[in-house]
C-alpha cells in the first residue's frame, strides 16, 4: 500500500489540475463499480419499500463537486435549476435543502405582503386532507392559519372533491395537497374550483413526480399545474440527491418571492458568488435605510437559508439523466404487482389509477377488506423480507402534535366524517414498485402477500 501511495505522488507530480481530476474520478469510477456492484437477489432477501438506484455516475459528478470545495451552491446547482426546469416543462425551479422545507417554503411564500390582496393572513384557511405526510400541513398550523381536513376515497386515497364546497368559507384562500404515492388528485376538479373561487393551488408532488395528467387536451406534468409545485430528493423518492427538494412555478412573482425566502429573505437576486448581479447594488433607497445601502444586505421577508449544496446537486443532475427510466420501470412494477395480485381482491383493495392520469407510482397501496386484518398481514410480509409501509400518518389528527390543538378547535375544521381517513389509518399499508426491483423480486413479493391473507 505504502508503495502505491508513492507511486500515486509521483504520477500527480507531473500532472496539470485538469489530468489530475480525470485520473482521480477514473478511479472512483472503478471503485464504484467494484465495491457499489448490485448484487444478485435471493429468495428471503431483505426487499426494501424503496432504494437508491445510481452507478458511477453519481458518484464520479460528487466527488467533481467536492473537489472543486465550493460546497454551497454552485455551479451544479445552477444546472440542475436549469436542467429539472427544463424536463418539468416550466419557467421557475429553485433547489432546496428537503421536500419539507419545500412545502415550508411554497406555503411561506403565499404569506409574503408583494401579494397585497391575496396574501394570506393568520387565520385564512387553507382546504388539505389529513391522510398523508405531515409536512404538508405543518407550515400552515406553525403560520397560524387554519387547515380545513376533508375524508380521501378509496382506492385512490387522495382528496375527495365533492367536499371542496362544502369545506369552501369567506376565509378560504388556498388547496394545498398531495398526490398520493403517485397517484393524481383529481387535478381537473381542484383546478376549476381554485380558479372559481380565486384561491392559490399547491400541489405537493414529492411523491409523484413524473406523473402525467390530461388537462383540457395536454398531457402535464403533475406539480406544473397549480400555482406552486413542490418535489423531495430523499433517498426513497423518485430520484435522490441524499437530502433536497424543489419549488417550482411559471408566476414570475411567486418567484421572486420563493427565492428570497430561500435565500435569508434578502432583496437582493444575486447567486452566491456573485456581486452587482442586478447592477444597482449602491444606487437604491431601501425602506428607512440610507440611500445606496447594499442591496445584498436589504431584507424583504422574514426569511430562511433553505439551500442546499452543489455536492447534492450533482447527484440530482446525475438523476436527472436516468430519471424518465425510473419512471418506466415504476409503471412496470407497479403493473406486474397490481397483475399478479388480481384474485387476491376478495381480500385486498387494490389501487386504482385516477381517472385522466397516468401516474408515476411511488408505492403499491392495498385496503384489508371486512375479513382481513392487517395486524395479521403486515407482519407475516415483514417477517418474510418484504418492508410494508403506512400511508405516512394516517389520520394526522389523532397524533400526539394535535393533542394541544384538539382543546383549541378554533385552530383546525375538518368538513364532515374522516371515515375513509380513519379506515386507511386502520387497515391500509403499502409495498415498493422502485426502479431497482427485479422481476425477481416483484414475483417474490407476489408469493408473499397473497401466503400472508391465507393464515
Amino acid at each position: 500500500m505504502e508503495k502505491m501511495v508513492r507511486m500515486g505522488k509521483q504520477m500527480f507530480e507531473n500532472m496539470n489540475e485538469a489530468e489530475a481530476r480525470e485520473y482521480i474520478l477514473n478511479q472512483v469510477k472503478d471503485y464504484c463499480e467494484k465495491y457499489h456492484a448490485k448484487k444478485e437477489f435471493r429468495e428471503g432477501d431483505r426487499i426494501p419499500y424503496a432504494s437508491r438506484v445510481y452507478d458511477s455516475n453519481e458518484m464520479c459528478k460528487l466527488v467533481d463537486s467536492a473537489l472543486e470545495f465550493w460546497l454551497t451552491s454552485g455551479r451544479y446547482t445552477e444546472q440542475f435549476e436549469i436542467d429539472f426546469a427544463k424536463y418539468l416543462g416550466i419557467r421557475y425551479c429553485s433547489l432546496v435543502n428537503s421536500g419539507s422545507s419545500a412545502n415550508l417554503l411554497a406555503f411561506m411564500t403565499l404569506t409574503s405582503p408583494l401579494l397585497k390582496e391575496r396574501q394570506i393572513q393568520r387565520g385564512d384557511e387553507i382546504i388539505t386532507v389529513a391522510a398523508g405526510f405531515p409536512t404538508t400541513v405543518a407550515p400552515m398550523i406553525q403560520y397560524g392559519a387554519i387547515p380545513v381536513f376533508v375524508d380521501v376515497t378509496i382506492p385512490q386515497y387522495n382528496i375527495d372533491v365533492d367536499m371542496l364546497e362544502k369545506a369552501l368559507s369567506e376565509k378560504t384562500r388556498a388547496v394545498m395537497i398531495a398526490h398520493t404515492l403517485g397517484n393524481p388528485f383529481d387535478l381537473k376538479e381542484v383546478s376549476r374550483f381554485c380558479k372559481e373561487h380565486n384561491l392559490w393551488l399547491i400541489e405537493d408532488n414529492c411523491d409523484a413526480l413524473g406523473s402525467e395528467y390530461i388537462l383540457d387536451g395536454e398531457i402535464r406534468l403533475t406539480g406544473t399545474i397549480g400555482d406552486i409545485g413542490t418535489s423531495s430528493f430523499y433517498p426513497p423518492h423518485h430520484m435522490t440527491m441524499g437530502e433536497g427538494g424543489a419549488v417550482y412555478t411559471d408566476n414570475p412573482l411567486l418567484h421572486r418571492i420563493i427565492r428570497s425566502l430561500r435565500d435569508w429573505g434578502r432583496d437582493c437576486i444575486c447567486p452566491s458568488g456573485h456581486d452587482n448581479f442586478c447592477g444597482h447594488r449602491f444606487d437604491r433607497q431601501y425602506g428607512e435605510l440610507p440611500l445606496g445601502y447594499d442591496h445584498k444586505y436589504v431584507y424583504s421577508h422574514f426569511g430562511y437559508n433553505l439551500k442546499a449544496t452543489d455536492m447534492q446537486a450533482a447527484i440530482g443532475c446525475a438523476q436527472l439523466e436516468k430519471f424518465p427510466e425510473f419512471v418506466k420501470k415504476r409503471r412496470k412494477n407497479f403493473e406486474r404487482l397490481l397483475m399478479g395480485l388480481q384474485d387476491v381482491q376478495d381480500k385486498l383493495i387494490l389501487p386504482v389509477a385516477q381517472s385522466d392520469s397516468n401516474p408515476s407510482w411511488f408505492g403499491f397501496m392495498m385496503t384489508c377488506k371486512e375479513g382481513t386484518e392487517r395486524e395479521k398481514v403486515v407482519p407475516y410480509i415483514e417477517k418474510h423480507g418484504v418492508q410494508t409501509r403506512m400511508l405516512f400518518a394516517g389520520n394526522l389528527i389523532k397524533h400526539p402534535c394535535f393533542d394541544e390543538l384538539r382543546n383549541r378547535k378554533e385552530e383546525y375544521r375538518i368538513v364532515g366524517t374522516l371515515e375513509n381517513t380513519d379506515r386507511i389509518m386502520k387497515d391500509t399499508f403499502w409495498v415498493g414498485v422502485y426502479p431497482g426491483m427485479t422481476e425477481e423480486m416483484i414475483d417474490y413479493m407476489i408469493k408473499v402477500i397473497k401466503e400472508s391473507l391465507e393464515q
